[in-house]
């Protein structure tokens, strides 16, 4: 039996971004604005995690009965290059094997509001991937949230924690809301049916 396939033990989606209001409409945050949008789905609020930096919410994703799925929703609290720790220590409390963890980011060699999916795989220089497969492995999921490159010369590092700019936020609903889906789809139904789906 797949790991798809085996409901008992939860999922972990971790939602990477970086904590405070000041950063909260950043690029590199729509990782935690997935995560919050999953969080209402759910009908939970996040709250702080007694064994490590992040908030978590616990609850079903999919329809009732058994095609749903539990699922431990994690945004980190521990600033991006630091995401590994606290998801690392809640796998491990939780007891999710790599595999049915997901991690939901923003990419930069994807143009805005295109989703990829996939598993394992390298990190392409973002430093939440990299201190999560520095933490457990690179063999977890992942749903990659199109940001696009920077303009003429900017420097990557302030493009991403830039805010959307004022035509992106007009789609950003729509993209935000795509993503929850394409996550949704990942765990109830697996990863080949949700890149049909959603790899666009």
């Amino acid at each position: 039996m797949g790991v798809t396939e085996d409901a008992a033990g939860p999922w972990l989606v971790a939602g990477l971004g970086n904590p405070g209001p000041g950063y909260a409409m950043n690029r590199h945050n729509v990782g935690f604005m997935v995560a919050d949008l999953l969080a209402e789905r759910m009908g939970g609020r996040f709250k702080r995690a007694a064994k490590a930096q992040a908030q978590v919410v616990e609850g079903r994703i999919g329809p009732p009965g058994p095609g749903s799925r539990r699922v431990v929703l994690v945004k980190p609290m521990s600033y991006m290059n630091l995401s590994g720790g606290p998801v690392n220590a809640l796998r491990e409390f939780y007891k999710v094997p790599p595999q049915r963890v997901v991690a939901v980011h923003d990419e930069l060699d994807i143009d805005y509001g295109t989703l990829r999916l996939k598993l394992g795989g390298g990190d392409n220089g973002h430093n939440g991937l990299k201190s999560l497969t520095g933490s457990f492995g690179r063999d977890y999921h992942r749903v990659r949230f199109g940001i696009g490159r920077p303009p003429g010369r900017m420097q990557v590092a302030d493009y991403v924690l830039k805010d959307f700019s004022s035509a992106e936020r007009k789609e950003l609903d729509y993209f935000v809301d795509r993503a929850a889906d394409a996550v949704e789809c990942l765990v109830t139904e697996g990863l080949e049916r949700a890149q049909s789906a959603y790899n666009s």
